[in-house]
């Protein structure tokens, strides 16, 4: 496999081109271009990206492969959206936990779309099982909690997003110090980075930095799940 170098210039452009002609046809005239300006150079930043992420963590997974590894899906899945078109527009790449078989496992994320590009560290739409769990423990150690996500330079550069409840989750009452956080149903932390940046080959140091920034998080929601950081 190549050596990743950055991802091409014109990446963003072709990105661009096929949320203007989402649909077989042009994909198919363009695959080349895909292979070229996508796939090639994603499992290379993958395969780059390994070494440092395993010095983070050794349980997340760095995996280059064109198919069932860290670089998700083009196809998207339109059996139950309203939008049909067939593609994704963005560059999705996921080092899901080595117990983690689907996007819900907790995982790091790099995110590449003309709209906004960004990194993320968390857990999105965890099963019931695994959601009462980290509510539990965050219940239970709300100091380590908050020190994970309102300390340092995490605090200054990171959001949590996702999904909320509108009303407190059962088994908690609605003026906990912390019911905000209890009411999510992802723990996910973003952080935006600029465009230009996925273009030199220090991408991969730059995004292990994020990674590294959000480290106290991650441990924080793989305790909770009691799984090993």
């Amino acid at each position: 496999m190549a050596l990743f170098e950055g991802f091409p210039a014109a990446t963003l452009q072709f990105l661009s081109e096929l949320n203007l002609n989402n649909n077989k046809t042009w994909f198919n005239d363009n695959k080349s271009r895909y292979e070229a300006l996508v796939r090639e150079p994603a499992l290379a930043f993958i395969e780059s990206i390994g070494p440092g992420l395993t010095e983070i963590s050794p349980h997340f997974r760095a995996i280059p492969k064109k198919v069932g590894g860290s670089l998700m899906r083009v196809y998207r899945d339109t059996r139950f959206a309203k939008d049909k078109t067939p593609y994704k527009t963005n560059i999705g790449i996921q080092f899901r936990h080595e117990l983690g078989k689907d996007v819900h496992a907790p995982g790091f994320y790099v995110h590449i779309e003309p709209e906004g590009c960004f990194v993320g560290a968390g857990i999105w739409h965890p099963e019931s099982k695994e959601l009462n769990q980290i509510r539990t423990f965050i219940d239970d150690n709300p100091a380590a909690w908050k020190k994970a996500v309102q300390g340092g330079a995490f605090a200054k550069q990171f959001q949590l997003e996702g999904d909320s409840l509108i009303r407190p989750p059962r088994g908690f009452s609605a003026d906990h110090p912390l019911i905000d956080d209890l009411k999510r149903k992802d723990f996910i932390a973003i952080k935006s980075i600029a465009s230009d940046s996925i273009h030199g080959k220090r991408f991969t140091q730059s995004v292990l930095k994020d990674f590294q920034q959000a480290d106290l998080l991650m441990r924080y929601l793989c305790t909770a799940l009691n799984v090993n950081y």
